[in-house]
């Protein structure tokens, strides 16, 4: 079973809505083990919209169409279906009765012109899933079928689990599920990890087992995602688990976390189940750091403060190394919180010369320190962010060493 998402609005085109909703239907068709090759967006015309379905028949079995069911004159998606079934529209009394009792409930007048919602294709049904005022559609045409659904996410969504995934099963007959897996990685490019993991892509490609797909994710480091299909969620994750440990072979300790984990969280849970309390120096990041702890830690049970200053205008400072300047910066912080660690990110001092994008991270521990000296790409707002990711890493890797 092959199924496409065509996502209809010309606000989608002009930026003005992200488009989360085919992006969150992908994910629930992959979950169901639906194969989806293709996705499309169209305006609200209705010669393209037509063309894109019709397209999106040839070459799938099914085709979920999203939005264009409002009340309004640009809200066209019912009458193209009806175009491409071949049928006139016909006035659903029980669904305008259900329109009017809407409005009625809510205290407010219908506008006639929502009695549009009530008109569907000869031959469809409408979906029994009703949160809003546009009923969706399950449209038969020959042995494929077409689902009108609204743009509300929520009423998509509650239409998608109530009708249509349970639907395209049927229709599918298969019982297989198609399962991923994102490992997380950070201070290794995604050209040079492509590289690393070439052979095993290859190998794969030959299988047909899985497959490997890089996503580079800014601060949030590059994605190595693993999506295998297979019988049931037992042989997926057999699958899975086997080609994660072999990629984490590959990555070693680049690897940071999988799935929704981020660096942040991944350093939370460390800290949390070693005891340990940690401060931050930002002298660079200007409190981008403690913005993205404290709204994971709220309570400061881990992460305690942190300390913003100059540092590095005394004579002494100018004379030490851009990593020795760091180490005394996490340092000072951990000891003038009073923590267990303190980490720091510095950019070098006016008149020094390094490169663009030098940053010096460090982190102190109650029996050593570390520093080191990065290259961050990017302007300052997005070199800040690297910083922050770059120490708590530098963090994360010290940690694991301590087992």
């Amino acid at each position: 079973m092959r199924c496409e998402v065509v996502a209809v609005g010309t606000e989608l085109l002009l930026g003005q809505i992200v488009d989360t909703n085919s992006s969150w239907i992908g994910e629930q068709l992959a979950l169901a083990g639906i194969d989806s090759h293709f996705q499309t967006k169209v305006g609200d015309n209705a010669d393209r919209m037509e063309f894109c379905i019709r397209q999106a028949l040839e070459r799938s079995d099914a085709v979920i169409c999203c939005g264009g069911l409002g009340p309004t004159q640009d809200d066209i998606t019912r009458d193209v279906i009806a175009k491409i079934m071949g049928v006139e529209m016909v006035r659903d009394d029980k669904i305008a009765a259900h329109i009017r009792d809407i409005f009625e409930g809510r205290g407010r007048v219908m506008p006639e012109n929502n009695l549009r919602q009530a008109d569907v294709p000869a031959g469809a049904s409408t979906i029994a899933q009703m949160p809003g005022t546009a009923p969706g559609l399950v449209c038969p045409i020959g042995d494929k079928v077409i689902y009108a659904v609204p743009g509300v996410p929520h009423e998509m969504r509650e239409m998608m689990h109530g009708t249509v995934l349970d639907d395209l099963r049927r229709r599918g007959g298969d019982a297989s599920v198609i399962r991923s897996r994102v490992l997380r990685t950070w201070g290794y490019g995604e050209s040079a990890i492509a590289e690393t993991l070439a052979e095993r892509v290859d190998a794969l490609d030959e299988s047909g087992h899985a497959t490997i797909a890089f996503q580079a994710s800014g601060i949030e480091g590059i994605k190595v995602r693993i999506t295998t299909k297979a019988a049931d969620d037992a042989a997926a994750e057999a699958i899975i688990a086997a080609e994660e440990a072999l990629i984490r072979e590959l990555l070693g300790d680049y690897i940071f976390g999988i799935d929704d984990e981020s660096m942040e969280t991944v350093v939370l849970a460390m800290l949390r189940e070693r005891g340990l309390s940690f401060a931050a120096a930002e002298n660079l990041t200007g409190g981008i750091l403690s913005s993205r702890m404290t709204a994971l830690d709220p309570n400061l049970e881990v992460f305690r403060g942190a300390t913003i200053a100059p540092h590095g205008t005394n004579q002494n400072a100018k004379a030490m190394s851009g990593e020795d300047r760091a180490v005394s910066a996490a340092t000072n912080a951990r000891d003038m919180i009073g923590t267990d660690i303190g980490i720091a990110a510095l950019a070098p001092l006016e008149g020094e010369e390094h490169p663009p994008g030098t940053v010096f991270v460090a982190v102190s521990l109650p029996d050593r320190a570390e520093a080191r000296t990065v290259a961050l790409p990017g302007v300052l707002s997005r070199m800040r962010s690297y910083a922050v990711i770059t120490a708590l890493d530098l963090l994360r890797k010290r940690l694991s060493e301590d087992g």
